[in-house]
Protein backbone atom coordinates (compact mmCIF):
# COMPACT_ATOMS: atom_id res chain seq x y z
CA UNK A 1 0.00 0.00 0.00
CA UNK A 2 1.05 3.71 -0.62
CA UNK A 3 2.73 4.50 2.27
CA UNK A 4 1.24 8.10 3.88
CA UNK A 5 3.71 11.13 5.33
CA UNK A 6 0.05 12.67 6.36
CA UNK A 7 -4.15 11.55 6.48
CA UNK A 8 -5.41 11.39 3.24
CA UNK A 9 -7.97 14.02 2.05
CA UNK A 10 -9.08 12.38 -0.46
CA UNK A 11 -12.94 12.19 -1.04
CA UNK A 12 -12.53 8.34 -2.29
CA UNK A 13 -11.31 5.59 -0.01
CA UNK A 14 -11.13 1.66 -0.29
CA UNK A 15 -13.96 1.44 2.46
CA UNK A 16 -16.21 3.44 0.31
CA UNK A 17 -15.07 1.73 -3.05
CA UNK A 18 -15.60 -1.73 -1.28
CA UNK A 19 -19.72 -0.94 0.14
CA UNK A 20 -20.12 0.16 -3.19
CA UNK A 21 -19.55 -2.90 -4.68
CA UNK A 22 -21.20 -4.69 -2.07
CA UNK A 23 -24.58 -1.97 -2.83
CA UNK A 24 -24.66 -1.94 -6.88
CA UNK A 25 -26.49 -4.46 -8.10
CA UNK A 26 -25.17 -3.86 -11.83
CA UNK A 27 -23.20 -0.61 -13.01
CA UNK A 28 -19.85 -0.55 -11.34
CA UNK A 29 -17.89 2.93 -12.89
CA UNK A 30 -17.14 5.82 -11.48
CA UNK A 31 -19.48 7.50 -12.92
CA UNK A 32 -22.22 5.34 -11.15
CA UNK A 33 -20.40 5.85 -7.92
CA UNK A 34 -20.48 9.66 -8.03
CA UNK A 35 -24.15 9.58 -9.46
CA UNK A 36 -24.80 7.41 -6.08
CA UNK A 37 -23.21 9.67 -3.77
CA UNK A 38 -24.05 12.69 -5.62
CA UNK A 39 -21.46 15.21 -3.45
CA UNK A 40 -18.62 12.59 -4.58
CA UNK A 41 -17.12 13.55 -8.25
CA UNK A 42 -16.26 10.36 -10.63
CA UNK A 43 -12.74 12.02 -10.93
CA UNK A 44 -12.27 11.20 -7.35
CA UNK A 45 -13.04 7.82 -7.87
CA UNK A 46 -10.47 7.41 -10.66
CA UNK A 47 -7.68 9.42 -8.99
CA UNK A 48 -8.89 6.67 -5.79
CA UNK A 49 -8.00 3.40 -8.26
CA UNK A 50 -5.20 4.95 -10.29
CA UNK A 51 -3.32 6.49 -6.92
CA UNK A 52 -3.27 3.32 -4.23
CA UNK A 53 -0.88 1.00 -4.29
CA UNK A 54 -2.36 -2.15 -2.68
CA UNK A 55 -0.59 -5.55 -2.28
CA UNK A 56 -1.48 -8.78 -1.40
CA UNK A 57 0.09 -8.32 2.18
CA UNK A 58 -2.60 -5.68 2.65
CA UNK A 59 -5.59 -7.94 1.97
CA UNK A 60 -3.62 -10.93 4.55
CA UNK A 61 -3.29 -8.06 6.73
CA UNK A 62 -7.06 -7.17 6.86
CA UNK A 63 -8.13 -10.91 7.60
CA UNK A 64 -5.33 -12.58 9.23
CA UNK A 65 -7.11 -11.57 13.01
CA UNK A 66 -9.81 -14.07 12.12
CA UNK A 67 -7.94 -16.73 11.55
CA UNK A 68 -5.76 -19.62 13.64
CA UNK A 69 -2.68 -18.98 11.33
CA UNK A 70 -1.54 -23.04 12.24
CA UNK A 71 -2.70 -26.22 11.57
CA UNK A 72 -5.20 -25.38 9.16
CA UNK A 73 -5.82 -25.85 4.95
CA UNK A 74 -4.24 -23.81 2.42
CA UNK A 75 -6.35 -24.08 -0.88
CA UNK A 76 -4.65 -22.75 -4.70
CA UNK A 77 -7.10 -22.87 -7.37
CA UNK A 78 -7.61 -20.00 -10.34
CA UNK A 79 -10.46 -18.18 -11.98
CA UNK A 80 -11.16 -16.60 -15.56
CA UNK A 81 -12.38 -12.75 -14.76
CA UNK A 82 -14.43 -12.90 -18.34
CA UNK A 83 -13.96 -9.82 -20.25
CA UNK A 84 -15.51 -11.00 -23.67
CA UNK A 85 -15.37 -7.58 -24.88
CA UNK A 86 -12.44 -5.67 -23.95
CA UNK A 87 -9.53 -5.41 -26.05
CA UNK A 88 -6.37 -6.70 -24.78
CA UNK A 89 -4.21 -4.19 -26.56
CA UNK A 90 -6.19 -1.64 -24.90
CA UNK A 91 -7.04 -2.90 -21.49
CA UNK A 92 -3.95 -4.21 -19.31
CA UNK A 93 -3.93 -8.03 -17.81
CA UNK A 94 -6.69 -9.37 -20.25
CA UNK A 95 -5.53 -11.86 -22.04
CA UNK A 96 -6.82 -15.29 -23.23
CA UNK A 97 -7.06 -18.23 -20.58
CA UNK A 98 -8.78 -21.65 -20.54
CA UNK A 99 -12.22 -21.71 -18.58
CA UNK A 100 -13.47 -25.00 -16.93
CA UNK A 101 -16.83 -22.96 -16.69
CA UNK A 102 -17.04 -22.35 -20.64
CA UNK A 103 -14.99 -25.44 -21.65
CA UNK A 104 -12.98 -23.58 -23.91
CA UNK A 105 -10.54 -20.62 -24.65
CA UNK A 106 -12.01 -17.25 -22.97
CA UNK A 107 -10.83 -13.71 -23.17
CA UNK A 108 -10.46 -11.93 -19.21
CA UNK A 109 -8.37 -11.33 -16.23
CA UNK A 110 -6.89 -14.65 -14.73
CA UNK A 111 -6.84 -14.74 -10.82
CA UNK A 112 -4.92 -16.65 -8.91
CA UNK A 113 -5.53 -17.12 -5.11
CA UNK A 114 -4.59 -19.18 -1.84
CA UNK A 115 -7.56 -19.63 0.49
CA UNK A 116 -7.22 -20.47 4.04
CA UNK A 117 -9.16 -22.58 6.18
CA UNK A 118 -8.49 -22.41 9.83
CA UNK A 119 -9.43 -25.21 12.13
CA UNK A 120 -12.51 -23.59 13.58
CA UNK A 121 -14.25 -23.82 9.79
CA UNK A 122 -13.23 -19.75 9.56
CA UNK A 123 -11.63 -19.38 6.04
CA UNK A 124 -10.91 -16.21 3.93
CA UNK A 125 -8.44 -15.55 0.90
CA UNK A 126 -4.87 -14.75 2.25
CA UNK A 127 -2.91 -14.21 -0.93
CA UNK A 128 -3.44 -13.69 -4.74
CA UNK A 129 -2.00 -12.94 -8.79
CA UNK A 130 -3.61 -11.73 -11.59
CA UNK A 131 -1.34 -13.51 -14.11
CA UNK A 132 0.66 -11.02 -15.91
CA UNK A 133 2.10 -12.68 -18.96
CA UNK A 134 4.73 -9.87 -18.54
CA UNK A 135 6.22 -11.41 -15.44
CA UNK A 136 7.38 -14.78 -17.61
CA UNK A 137 5.91 -16.48 -14.60
CA UNK A 138 3.37 -19.69 -15.27
CA UNK A 139 0.47 -20.47 -12.74
CA UNK A 140 2.86 -22.99 -10.99
CA UNK A 141 5.52 -20.56 -10.45
CA UNK A 142 2.75 -17.97 -8.61
CA UNK A 143 1.87 -20.90 -6.42
CA UNK A 144 5.39 -21.71 -4.73
CA UNK A 145 5.94 -18.14 -4.76
CA UNK A 146 2.46 -17.26 -2.89
CA UNK A 147 3.45 -20.42 -0.48
CA UNK A 148 6.78 -19.00 0.25
CA UNK A 149 5.40 -15.96 0.93
CA UNK A 150 2.43 -16.87 3.49
CA UNK A 151 5.29 -18.78 5.58
CA UNK A 152 6.95 -15.62 6.15
CA UNK A 153 3.53 -14.23 6.73
CA UNK A 154 3.60 -16.28 9.47
CA UNK A 155 1.00 -18.85 8.38
CA UNK A 156 1.73 -22.56 8.65
CA UNK A 157 -0.85 -25.16 7.55
CA UNK A 158 -0.84 -28.67 8.18
CA UNK A 159 -2.39 -29.34 4.31
CA UNK A 160 -1.90 -27.76 0.79
CA UNK A 161 -4.73 -28.30 -1.53
CA UNK A 162 -5.44 -28.12 -5.41
CA UNK A 163 -7.14 -29.30 -8.65
CA UNK A 164 -5.04 -31.15 -11.23
CA UNK A 165 -3.39 -28.17 -13.01
CA UNK A 166 -0.99 -27.54 -9.73
CA UNK A 167 -0.42 -31.63 -9.24
CA UNK A 168 3.10 -31.24 -11.29
CA UNK A 169 6.02 -33.46 -10.23
CA UNK A 170 8.01 -29.64 -9.00
CA UNK A 171 4.79 -28.76 -6.73
CA UNK A 172 4.75 -31.99 -4.92
CA UNK A 173 8.33 -32.16 -4.48
CA UNK A 174 8.67 -28.91 -3.15
CA UNK A 175 5.54 -29.27 -1.06
CA UNK A 176 7.20 -32.56 0.46
CA UNK A 177 10.55 -30.58 1.11
CA UNK A 178 8.49 -27.79 2.95
CA UNK A 179 6.97 -30.77 5.00
CA UNK A 180 3.24 -29.98 4.66
CA UNK A 181 0.64 -33.01 3.77
CA UNK A 182 -0.94 -32.41 0.46
CA UNK A 183 -4.23 -33.48 -1.43
CA UNK A 184 -4.15 -32.88 -5.24
CA UNK A 185 -6.28 -33.67 -7.80
CA UNK A 186 -5.01 -35.71 -10.67
CA UNK A 187 -5.22 -36.66 -14.53
CA UNK A 188 -6.92 -40.27 -14.90
CA UNK A 189 -3.86 -41.08 -17.07
CA UNK A 190 -1.40 -40.42 -14.30
CA UNK A 191 1.24 -43.08 -13.92
CA UNK A 192 1.07 -44.82 -10.64
CA UNK A 193 2.03 -48.40 -9.37
CA UNK A 194 0.88 -50.84 -7.04
CA UNK A 195 4.77 -52.89 -6.92
CA UNK A 196 7.13 -50.44 -7.46
CA UNK A 197 8.19 -50.53 -11.42
CA UNK A 198 5.10 -51.85 -12.76
CA UNK A 199 3.19 -48.79 -13.84
CA UNK A 200 -0.68 -48.17 -14.77
CA UNK A 201 -3.12 -45.23 -15.23
CA UNK A 202 -4.90 -44.85 -12.09
CA UNK A 203 -8.23 -44.86 -13.87
CA UNK A 204 -7.77 -48.66 -14.47
CA UNK A 205 -7.51 -49.48 -10.43
CA UNK A 206 -9.98 -50.58 -8.51
CA UNK A 207 -9.93 -48.04 -5.80
CA UNK A 208 -11.55 -48.59 -2.33
CA UNK A 209 -13.62 -46.07 -0.38
CA UNK A 210 -10.81 -46.02 2.35
CA UNK A 211 -8.71 -44.87 -0.71
CA UNK A 212 -5.13 -46.84 -2.04
CA UNK A 213 -1.64 -46.69 -1.49
CA UNK A 214 0.38 -46.28 -5.03
CA UNK A 215 3.08 -45.23 -5.82
CA UNK A 216 3.48 -42.36 -7.77
CA UNK A 217 5.74 -42.13 -10.64
CA UNK A 218 9.02 -39.92 -10.06
CA UNK A 219 7.63 -39.36 -6.46
CA UNK A 220 6.99 -41.87 -4.19
CA UNK A 221 4.74 -43.11 -1.85
CA UNK A 222 0.96 -41.78 -1.47
CA UNK A 223 -2.53 -42.79 -1.25
CA UNK A 224 -5.28 -42.51 -4.37
CA UNK A 225 -8.96 -41.75 -3.70
CA UNK A 226 -12.26 -41.72 -6.09
CA UNK A 227 -14.90 -38.84 -5.76
CA UNK A 228 -17.90 -39.98 -8.18
CA UNK A 229 -19.61 -36.25 -9.64
CA UNK A 230 -22.20 -36.18 -11.44
CA UNK A 231 -20.50 -36.79 -15.17
CA UNK A 232 -17.28 -38.01 -14.35
CA UNK A 233 -15.12 -39.82 -11.52
CA UNK A 234 -12.06 -37.65 -10.50
CA UNK A 235 -9.31 -39.05 -8.71
CA UNK A 236 -6.93 -37.44 -5.84
CA UNK A 237 -3.75 -37.95 -4.50
CA UNK A 238 -3.29 -37.61 -0.91
CA UNK A 239 0.01 -37.33 1.24
CA UNK A 240 1.80 -37.09 4.43
CA UNK A 241 5.18 -37.60 5.19
CA UNK A 242 5.31 -40.58 8.14
CA UNK A 243 4.64 -43.77 5.67
CA UNK A 244 2.44 -45.04 8.58
CA UNK A 245 0.31 -42.23 9.35
CA UNK A 246 -0.28 -42.32 5.65
CA UNK A 247 -1.32 -45.96 5.64
CA UNK A 248 -3.84 -45.20 8.40
CA UNK A 249 -5.93 -42.03 6.62
CA UNK A 250 -9.00 -43.18 5.06
CA UNK A 251 -12.30 -41.98 3.44
CA UNK A 252 -13.03 -39.43 6.42
CA UNK A 253 -9.83 -37.03 6.55
CA UNK A 254 -10.08 -37.52 2.98
CA UNK A 255 -13.91 -35.89 3.01
CA UNK A 256 -12.63 -32.98 5.56
CA UNK A 257 -9.32 -32.42 4.06
CA UNK A 258 -11.62 -32.25 0.75
CA UNK A 259 -14.59 -30.14 1.97
CA UNK A 260 -12.08 -27.42 3.24
CA UNK A 261 -10.57 -26.94 -0.51
CA UNK A 262 -14.31 -26.97 -1.80
CA UNK A 263 -14.39 -23.65 0.03
CA UNK A 264 -12.42 -22.16 -2.30
CA UNK A 265 -15.06 -23.19 -5.28
CA UNK A 266 -18.04 -21.28 -3.34
CA UNK A 267 -15.42 -17.92 -2.96
CA UNK A 268 -15.06 -17.95 -6.59
CA UNK A 269 -19.20 -17.32 -6.66
CA UNK A 270 -19.58 -15.03 -4.36
CA UNK A 271 -16.83 -12.31 -6.12
CA UNK A 272 -18.43 -12.86 -9.15
CA UNK A 273 -22.36 -12.81 -8.19
CA UNK A 274 -21.89 -10.70 -5.11
CA UNK A 275 -18.45 -8.48 -4.94
CA UNK A 276 -18.69 -7.64 -8.49
CA UNK A 277 -15.34 -8.67 -9.58
CA UNK A 278 -16.05 -8.71 -13.25
CA UNK A 279 -17.63 -5.04 -13.34
CA UNK A 280 -15.62 -2.76 -13.91
CA UNK A 281 -14.78 -0.10 -16.42
CA UNK A 282 -11.13 1.10 -15.98
CA UNK A 283 -8.29 -0.19 -18.70
CA UNK A 284 -5.14 0.87 -16.50
CA UNK A 285 -3.24 -1.73 -14.51
CA UNK A 286 -2.71 -0.21 -11.21
CA UNK A 287 -6.82 0.58 -11.68
CA UNK A 288 -7.53 -2.91 -12.39
CA UNK A 289 -5.73 -4.25 -9.60
CA UNK A 290 -7.49 -1.74 -7.23
CA UNK A 291 -10.49 -3.14 -8.27
CA UNK A 292 -9.69 -6.70 -7.58
CA UNK A 293 -8.54 -5.67 -3.87
CA UNK A 294 -11.33 -3.87 -3.08
CA UNK A 295 -13.53 -6.99 -4.79
CA UNK A 296 -11.71 -9.55 -2.57
CA UNK A 297 -11.88 -7.17 0.73
CA UNK A 298 -15.34 -6.94 0.45
CA UNK A 299 -15.27 -10.77 0.84
CA UNK A 300 -13.59 -10.65 3.80
CA UNK A 301 -15.72 -8.37 5.11
CA UNK A 302 -18.49 -10.56 4.45
CA UNK A 303 -17.12 -13.13 5.61
CA UNK A 304 -16.87 -11.69 9.03
CA UNK A 305 -20.46 -10.75 9.14
CA UNK A 306 -21.33 -14.17 8.76
CA UNK A 307 -19.21 -15.44 11.23
CA UNK A 308 -20.55 -12.98 13.72
CA UNK A 309 -23.06 -13.77 12.88
CA UNK A 310 -24.82 -10.70 11.18
CA UNK A 311 -25.70 -12.36 8.30
CA UNK A 312 -27.05 -16.01 7.58
CA UNK A 313 -24.97 -16.67 4.42
CA UNK A 314 -22.78 -14.47 2.04
CA UNK A 315 -25.74 -14.06 -0.80
CA UNK A 316 -27.82 -12.03 2.17
CA UNK A 317 -26.71 -8.60 2.02
CA UNK A 318 -27.41 -8.78 -1.90
CA UNK A 319 -30.67 -10.09 -1.56
CA UNK A 320 -31.72 -8.11 0.83
CA UNK A 321 -30.52 -4.64 0.06
CA UNK A 322 -33.62 -3.92 -2.45
CA UNK A 323 -36.47 -5.39 -0.78
CA UNK A 324 -37.97 -1.95 0.83
CA UNK A 325 -37.73 -0.23 -2.86
CA UNK A 326 -38.90 -2.97 -4.87
CA UNK A 327 -42.27 -3.28 -1.99
CA UNK A 328 -42.28 0.46 -2.12
CA UNK A 329 -42.81 0.54 -6.08
CA UNK A 330 -44.86 -2.73 -6.28
CA UNK A 331 -47.64 -1.21 -4.00
CA UNK A 332 -47.22 2.24 -5.01
CA UNK A 333 -47.85 1.40 -8.30
CA UNK A 334 -50.01 -2.00 -8.31
CA UNK A 335 -53.60 0.38 -9.24
CA UNK A 336 -51.27 2.34 -12.16
CA UNK A 337 -49.84 -0.12 -14.10
CA UNK A 338 -53.16 -2.83 -13.54
CA UNK A 339 -55.05 -0.13 -15.82
CA UNK A 340 -52.28 -0.09 -18.78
Amino acid sequence: MRERSKPSTAQCNANLYTLFLLAEPQYVSCVRLSEVLEELSHDSVNRFLLRERYTPQDLFDEVKGELNLKGGTTSVDDSVIDKPYRDPSKTELVGYFWSLKHKRTVKGINLITLYYTDSAGHSYPINFRLYDKRDNKTKNDYFIEMILEIKTWGVQPDWVTGDCWYSSQANLKFLRNEEVGFLFGIADNRKVSLIQGQEVQVQTLAIPESGLLVYLKEFGWVKVFCQDFKNEARYYILFVKDIDLLKSLGRERFKQVHDQHWQIESFHRVIKQVCNIERFQVRDEQAIRNHFFCALSAFGKLQTMRVEGLINNLYQVSRQLFIPVIRQFILKNRSELASI
